[in-house]
């Protein structure tokens, strides 16, 4: 690993002593790195404002996204204290970060209460034999929209 890894890291784990110690949430923290700067930062604030998807990877990203005025972060390394859940993961993917470092792992975190083995299971899982039901109901209303965004000339893909 190389030491600007490891230096990021480091910072990524200060926050989430910083948010744990300071009542803000969970013990995790995440920094975004492009071209060798900070752009974004974030710690766990589930607890502080009740906010369940305030993970410190989405809290990053939002903060990076911020910073730099836009919503793709391609060039970009995600950098967090613990190995990104699925909604983390997929955050990172839809903001097509180029790189994602993380120090403790999804084990570690479950040993310390924080297990997402039944949210991978699920995400895995077919949507009718989800724990949460998913049922799908076709509209023509809801396809309306869809076709109308197809044919949208001023349309901003992502």
């Amino acid at each position: 690993m190389s030491g600007q890894d490891q230096h990021f890291l480091s910072l990524a784990a200060d926050l989430s002593r910083q948010g744990m110690e300071g009542g803000q949430g969970g013990p995790f923290g995440s920094v975004v790195v492009m071209e060798g700067k900070v752009v974004g930062r974030g710690c766990n604030q589930v607890t502080s404002t009740n906010d369940p998807t305030a993970h410190a990877e989405v809290v990053a990203i939002r903060d990076a996204c911020r910073n730099l005025g836009r919503f793709d972060l391609r060039g970009a390394v995600l950098y967090a204290s613990c190995e990104p859940c699925p909604m983390c993961l997929a955050s990172a993917l839809w903001a097509r970060v180029d790189r994602i470092v993380y120090a403790n792992d999804r084990f570690q975190a479950a040993a310390i209460g924080f297990d997402d083995a039944l949210i991978y299971e699920q995400v895995a899982a077919a949507p009718d034999q989800r724990i949460i039901p998913c049922e799908h109901r076709p509209n023509d209303d809801a396809l309306s929209v869809f076709n109308d965004w197809a044919q949208k000339a001023d349309r901003v893909p992502y």
